[in-house]
């Protein structure tokens, strides 16, 4: 045989090679499940939830709901964007490091001034978990006499005022804080009136990152950051009355009066007649913990009383919501609630009813799942899920839950 012909018969061995390897492809291809595609949603599902993969059997489950096949779907309150990928979702949820990490991340920034999530587990962040575990309103997480603690027994420090040994050996010792977390009267624990518990706001945590010195200001200020997604100077407004600025705020710094009429007065028009809320609250540095101390003013309200003695001095707890009306009046406060009242609990209901609190959850939400912030095309599925939200019982699993089916493709 010659060269030509050899190169010929080469060329037609190998082409009618392909054609089997291409033949055998095709089968293989027609002869997968018309479904291949949900194990990788599953999987990905999972990941954003829990940040582990799932197991054989939970991911099966999870592709039965994606079909639609899985019994256990109708133990779940669906919305009904999507039910066989929510349904999936809430299975993933069901992973304890859904709550040992993934929540726990979400929640340690909004209790310390650096908005680290590299804390210990503390009272404030086993709330949070606790809260959104057992389905209930999300909207009284500033309000509720509330808190979550270890069964009786799983480590050896029982919850404390004075310390968060509790807490860090809950954490230390990888308890599972899906089965192992009960909930307590906040009040009980932390030695104050049940009327002065305002949910995390009055948890020691919190106390001692807003509450230790200053004047009160900073557990207004995180609160605004962490539960309206807004720092102060997004919320300034200069039209509304300054009646309620305390005394220690100059009206003339560094002698010009024009930096207060044209900064400093925007933010406390609005803050200070709401700090008040806080004014019989401090954080004790030599016992650790939380002080109330009914009907008497802290003195850390008449801090720098002089810088103008013209200013108004807290007589009580007695707050005032100015943003009622003006430009902040976009954050949605209840109608039906009076818009003023007595205490931290009674501005924590103010404040967990708005519009703005509920959007806020939602995209921190957004942002823990998706890994990053929603833009232009997810504005109308966000919008969708914070009105769900709201109509549903302030309900944080669905939330997690439709935001992972959201971002199942991406």
């Amino acid at each position: 045989m010659n060269n030509r012909k050899w190169t010929k018969h080469m060329d037609d061995v190998f082409e009618a090679f392909f054609r089997l390897v291409v033949a055998g492809l095709l089968v293989a291809v027609l002869a997968m499940p018309a479904n291949a595609g949900d194990s990788e949603k599953a999987r990905r599902i999972h990941d954003r939830l829990a940040g582990v993969p799932p197991t054989g059997i939970v991911l099966q489950q999870m592709e039965d709901a994606l079909q639609g096949t899985n019994p256990v779907c109708a133990s779940f309150t669906l919305t009904g964007f999507d039910p066989g990928a929510e349904c999936a979702a809430y299975i993933a949820m069901n992973d304890k490091n859904f709550y040992n990490v993934t929540l726990k991340n979400f929640a340690a920034p909004w209790t310390n001034r650096d908005r680290s999530m590299f804390v210990p587990l503390n009272d404030y962040v086993a709330t949070v978990i606790g809260l959104i575990r057992d389905d209930q309103p999300f909207n009284q997480l500033l309000s509720r006499d509330i808190t979550y603690v270890g069964r009786a027994g799983v480590v050896p420090a029982a919850p404390s005022a004075n310390n968060n040994d509790h807490y860090a050996q809950l954490e230390a010792n990888n308890i599972n804080l899906r089965d192992e977390l009960e909930t307590a009267q906040q009040s009980t624990v932390n030695n104050i009136p049940s009327g002065a518990a305002a949910g995390v706001l009055t948890s020691r945590a919190a106390a001692e990152s807003f509450f230790v010195a200053g004047t009160n200001r900073a557990m207004f200020r995180f609160t605004m950051i962490n539960h309206f997604c807004s720092d102060m100077e997004q919320l300034h407004d200069p039209a509304l009355p300054p009646d309620r600025i305390r005394q220690d705020v100059s009206r003339s710094p560094g002698g010009d009066s024009r930096l207060f009429l044209n900064n400093c007065i925007g933010c406390h028009t609005g803050m200070d007649p709401m700090t008040q809320a806080f004014a019989y609250y401090t954080y004790d540095e030599n016992t650790g913990a939380i002080q109330y101390t009914a009907n008497n003013v802290q003195p850390k309200y008449f801090n720098n009383d002089l810088n103008f003695p013209q200013g108004y001095r807290t007589p009580d707890d007695h707050w005032d919501n100015y943003w009622r009306k003006g430009q902040n009046s976009y954050l949605g406060f209840d109608a039906a609630r009076p818009g003023s009242g007595d205490g931290a609990q009674s501005l924590g209901d103010e404040l967990g009813n708005s519009q703005a609190f509920a959007a806020c959850q939602v995209k921190k939400v957004f942002r823990a799942v998706c890994l990053r912030e929603p833009d232009l095309p997810d504005n109308g599925k966000v919008d969708q899920i914070i009105a769900t939200f709201r109509s549903t019982g302030y309900r944080m699993k669905q939330v997690f839950a439709d935001t992972a089916v959201h971002c199942m493709g991406q």
